[in-house]
Order: structure tokens, then sequence, then C-alpha cells
């Protein structure tokens, strides 16, 4: 599987009943594969994965399917606190049709390198599907370090790496040390390094509130190799990620930034809690200035 473009991770509208809300999910799907994203990440962590019970997962995956039609290409997000139910998600994932897995750590456990190596050819050899590791030591605790990479680094199925620990030199690491592995870019503040050192995919949160600037940033810089232009897209989108990273309301103002698109999202689901009105005026001011400048760029061929 080539990893090449843009891949959001979409979130899920629900309903004033808590429901996942397929009409409007409808809508936030066309919204993405219209401004021309490259696929979309269906059960991440962005889509509240972790607060759906098994069925309403494995429903989503078979309507996401149905939906998409093969318009672009999708990906399951498996991930899951028991390992064995991930097994079972990788092979519900290949029998709806995903093209391929996004697998991180399974959360508390603490698996050592060693097992969480065992843990990814278990679920290699239950779908035989393509596998994007999602390292992220910030939620799981756990790094997908040398000795794990160097285990499984050489599988056939492991094509790619999406990197969000925030360690500028992880960068470096896979560049260099693993260039069997596609690099994603996966930290949103860093995007423009890793476009820098090579990274031909981008999984993009912030291409649920800018899909077709996040089309274009990557268009600037991968295809087009101007780095000039890129920093001026990364600029602009700088205030906007920053504030995603590291304001402790990640999905929340990922949806209120796709409602002040026009889109309806619905609420999170508990545990998280809604954003206050303060923290709402924060997230439109620095959309409204990203858009803006994002609009000028996006005109400026």
């Amino acid at each position: 599987m080539k990893l090449q473009g843009i891949y959001t991770p979409v979130l899920t509208s629900f309903g004033p009943d808590g429901n996942i809300d397929y009409e409007a999910w409808r809508t936030v799907l066309d919204k993405q594969i219209d401004a021309g994203v490259h696929g979309l990440i269906i059960g991440g962590s962005t889509g509240e994965f972790y607060a759906m019970s098994k069925t309403e997962r494995l429903q989503q995956f078979e309507f996401a399917n149905g939906y998409i039609a093969q318009r672009v290409p999708w990906i399951a997000g498996i991930n899951d606190v028991i390992a064995t139910e991930v097994y079972s998600y990788a092979r519900a994932a290949k029998a709806a049709g995903a093209s391929g897995m996004l697998v991180a750590a399974p959360p508390y456990s603490l698996p050592n390198e060693k097992e969480l190596a065992e843990h990814i050819i278990r679920i290699d050899e239950a779908a035989d599907l393509a596998i994007i590791l999602y390292n992220y030591p910030g939620r799981t605790g756990v790094e997908m370090g040398s000795e794990f990479l160097n285990l499984i680094a050489d599988r056939e199925n492991v094509v790619a790496i999406k990197e969000s620990s925030g360690d500028i030199n992880r960068i470096h690491q896979l560049t260099l040390d693993y260039p069997q592995l596609q690099l994603s870019a996966g930290a949103e503040d860093q995007v423009l390094e890793f476009f820098v050192w090579g990274a031909q995919s981008w999984v993009c949160a912030c291409a649920n509130i800018f899909p077709q600037a996040c089309v274009e940033f990557y268009q600037t810089c991968v295809i087009d190799k101007d780095f000039v232009k890129g920093k001026a897209f990364m600029t602009a989108l700088m205030p906007v990620m920053s504030f995603l990273e590291q304001s402790g309301k990640f999905v929340q103002c990922v949806k209120y930034g796709a409602q002040l698109q026009g889109l309806s999202t619905g609420e999170v689901r508990l545990p998280m809690q809604a954003l206050t009105e303060e923290m709402k005026s924060q997230v439109n001011t620095v959309i409204l200035q990203a858009a803006n400048t994002l609009e000028t760029l996006i005109n400026d061929k």
C-alpha cells in the first residue's frame, strides 16, 4: 500500500440522542472526499472509537465502506485496550473492505518492545492487511523504539509509521534507519519538518476543519517542493495546530472547528465534555484568522 497524501482521521457525528448520526456523517465524509483528500481513517481517536461499543465500531466500518464506495481508500483504526479484541477488529476491517489498519500499542498494559512486536505480528496474521504503525507514547505510554522496529519493520504488511511522539529526532531516525517504512506525519505542529525530510503523507486531524487547505499544503511541499510557500501554509495553520495539541480538548476543538465550517458533528461522548464559551471564542478566533490567510494562499496559484 502506497501511503501518499492527506489521510483524515475523520470525526464521528453524534445526534441529540447520543447515537451515531449517519445522515450527518455522510456530509462529513463527502466534504472530505470533495475537498480532494487522499484517504480517510475510520475509527481513529479523533473519531472517538474509545467511547463506542464494539457493535457501533463494526457498524461504522460497514457503513463507511458502503458509503465511501471506493472513492478514496479508507484505513481502519483497530485499537483497543484488550489485545484479543484488536485481532477481532483486524479481521473485521479486512472483511469490511478496509485498505489498511492503523495500529497503536494497547493503552495501559505497557508491553515491552518485544511483546509489542509480537502483538503486531498477531495482527498481521489475523488479517493479512497493510499495517500503518502509530507511535504515540503520550497516549499509550509505550515507545515504538529500535528493538521493536528491528523485529517488525521488514514484514511485508508493515508499510508505514504515523509518528506522533513530538520528538523531532524520531523523524531523522526513521528516515535514515528504517527507509523500508513509509514515514507519515502525525504531529500536527511538525508537519513542515516531516515534509522536508521526505514524508509523503500526513494523517491530518486538522483536515476535519480545513481539508482543502491541507491538501494544498501537501501539494505545495511534497509535489511542488515549494517549501517557501509551504512555510507560509505552516505559519497560517500553526495557531490552529498548537491549539489542538495544547488545549487539552483536542476532539472538542476539532468538532467545534468543523461546526464552524457548517458541519453537524454533535457533542463529544463522555467522559469528555463540551467546550466552555470562553474556549469556543478562542477556537473561533484562531480558525477565522487561519481561514483568511489560507484562502489567500489557496488562490495564489
